[in-house]
């Protein structure tokens, strides 16, 4: 009787330490620092769980280190937004298929004195050649996240040379979208954020938006399963209620119907509805 009490609670504690049983009540998501601290979550998961019954718990961190958790196998969905490491996570076969959920823009933010003068330009190599003038100091996220990739992208396009060390005009803070958005606000600089974050930012002080509307400031949101070939212990069966809700008619329009001081944070752009593999 002993024996078979003892086989019983190390069965038990198996189950709890092994990474291969899924917990079929909760679908864990790997996401951004951005939808986090723009309170999406907040609004869409309790919604979620009422009509379905399952918990989401939301890893919210730079989306290069979403990606890795991913890979990793710590998620079950993946929620982020830079489209080409997305589309290299599912051709590497560590995701199922990769969907367009929502989409907003990146934003140019600075003080409203304006030391560098980008809100007379009207081209946004024009900006980031003023902005590498370095009259004030420009703060970047620095962590691999989305707006960390964009904002690197766009210095590479724009043919400017950074110093990442932190001794000049350009420092990166390693730190997430709401973090950097208070560094540069205390230190009268400029940074890049997406327009959701810092529309809920409640510490924008003398800072506002000072360029904005490129074409090339685009920020698309993507959303996909965690290949279950990869990691077998994925809640392959939240998962896709998960994205499927997301995806749905139901879903987009509620992501539609979030904003905040009156204005709306994310643009749904599913197409075709909910999905099925």
């Amino acid at each position: 009787m002993r024996l078979f009490r003892f086989l019983g609670i190390f069965a038990a504690f198996a189950a709890l330490s092994n990474p291969a049983v899924a917990d079929a009540d909760r679908v864990l998501v790997q996401s951004t620092t951005s939808t986090e601290n723009s309170g999406l979550y907040s609004y869409l998961l309790p919604l979620f769980q009422a009509e379905t019954g399952l918990r989401v718990d939301v890893v919210a961190v730079g989306t290069g280190q979403a990606i890795k958790n991913a890979r990793n196998g710590d998620a079950d969905v993946l929620l982020v937004h830079a489209k080409t490491a997305e589309e290299k996570f599912v051709a590497d076969g560590m995701g199922v298929k990769r969907f367009d959920l929502m989409y907003n823009d990146f934003v140019l933010i600075g003080p409203k004195t304006d030391p560098d003068g980008v809100g007379n330009t009207k081209t946004l190599p024009e900006v980031l050649g003023l902005l590498s003038q370095g009259k004030a100091p420009f703060f970047s996220r620095g962590d691999d996240s989305g707006t960390h990739k964009k904002e690197r992208a766009l210095w590479q396009d724009a043919g400017i040379k950074l110093d990442p060390s932190g001794a000049g005009w350009y420092r990166e803070t390693g730190a997430g979208m709401g973090a950097t958005l208070r560094i540069a606000v205390e230190s009268q600089g400029y940074t890049l954020s997406d327009r959701a974050t810092w529309i809920a930012f409640a510490g924008k002080d003398q800072h506002e938006i000072l360029f904005a509307g490129d074409a090339n400031l685009f920020n698309q949101y993507g959303i996909i399963a965690v290949n279950p070939e990869k990691h077998p212990h994925v809640n392959t069966a939240g998962a896709q209620m998960f994205i499927n809700w997301m995806l749905s008619k139901h879903g987009q329009d509620l992501i539609a119907a979030y904003t905040r001081e009156g204005q709306q944070l994310f643009f749904p752009n599913a197409v075709g509805g909910a999905q099925t593999h």
